[in-house]
């Protein structure tokens, strides 16, 4: 895997990345620290990614499992460490998946199968943060 970020210039602090699958995304600084607030913080990615990944393993473990999942959201709230690295202290991801008579113990499953051992991220995330998590169902 290779990615590819770029300053944008002497006149702020945004980034341009292009991702090895031919994406690109633009990352920005807070205006104290010389960005104009035009796009996402460097950090704030990489928690967007650790959500994306995990919400890709529980739609894929209820799918493998022939759960009729409906949707997936998941919400990351963060704490960050006081001093530098400021590294990710605390993570609490908060699901809300809808389906048609999904189970609690399969939705709880799967969730505990991607935090353990198949999303790349959140164990990464989990040498520094402290994870917890918690779901809800919706019927669809």
């Amino acid at each position: 895997m290779e990615v590819k970020v770029s300053w944008n210039g002497p006149s702020g602090m945004s980034f341009r990345a292009q991702t090895g699958s031919g994406h690109m995304v633009v990352m920005d600084g807070a205006p104290e620290g010389g960005g104009h607030n035009l796009a996402p913080r460097p950090m704030e990615m990489v928690l967007l990614g650790t959500g994306g990944c995990t919400a890709y393993d529980v739609v894929l473990i209820l799918k493998r499992s022939r759960a009729d999942v409906r949707g997936c959201d998941v919400t990351l709230q963060a704490e960050r460490a006081e001093t530098d690295p400021k590294v990710f202290t605390k993570i609490n991801f908060h699901f809300v998946v809808t389906g048609r008579e999904l189970k609690p113990e399969l939705v709880e499953r799967a969730i505990n199968l991607s935090h353990d051992k198949y999303c790349s991220a959140s164990i990464m995330m989990a040498k520094t943060a402290e994870m917890t998590h918690s779901f809800e169902i919706v019927e669809a």
